[in-house]
């Protein structure tokens, strides 16, 4: 029993998964202080308040703190940027930079026109309903 529980421990995945967990905790420190200390004041600096935290207003007693709610949106739409734009983007052009470079293989079947079962590409005849294929002929020679 401990030694599954050990080779489940020391499985990259689980491994890759912890590291992501503790890199995305710091990393969100320091969105947050990004938010707090620069985003937040200059954003403020045009509609003339100092901070967001500070926004609210009160009905029948109960404080609404929409300003800590503006400061989590930018937060998180800051976050979200930066994933997209430093995370996703360049992955997804080096799939496609890497799709490009595969070489198409050549096909060791073929589909039998009648019961489009897979056929060997030599085959003259299907072993699943005996008709005979027949090759289309190049343009040129037609």
């Amino acid at each position: 029993m401990i030694k599954g529980f050990k080779q489940f421990i020391l499985r990259g995945k689980v491994l890759d998964l912890a590291v992501g967990v503790v890199i995305g905790a710091a990393f969100t420190n320091v969105v947050n202080t990004i938010v707090k200390g620069l985003i937040t004041p200059l954003i403020g600096a045009l509609v003339k308040t100092e901070d967001f935290a500070g926004l609210y207003f009160k009905m029948n007693g109960s404080k609404f703190m929409y300003g800590d709610v503006l400061n989590a949106i930018i937060s998180f739409l800051i976050v979200a940027s930066v994933v997209y734009f430093l995370v996703v983007a360049p992955m997804n052009i080096l799939i496609t930079r890497s799709k490009r470079r595969e070489e198409p293989t050549d096909p060791s079947s073929k589909k039998c026109p009648e019961c489009l079962s897979e056929i060997p590409v030599e085959a003259t005849r299907c072993a699943f309903c005996t008709i005979k294929v027949v090759e289309a002929l190049p343009i040129e020679n037609v």
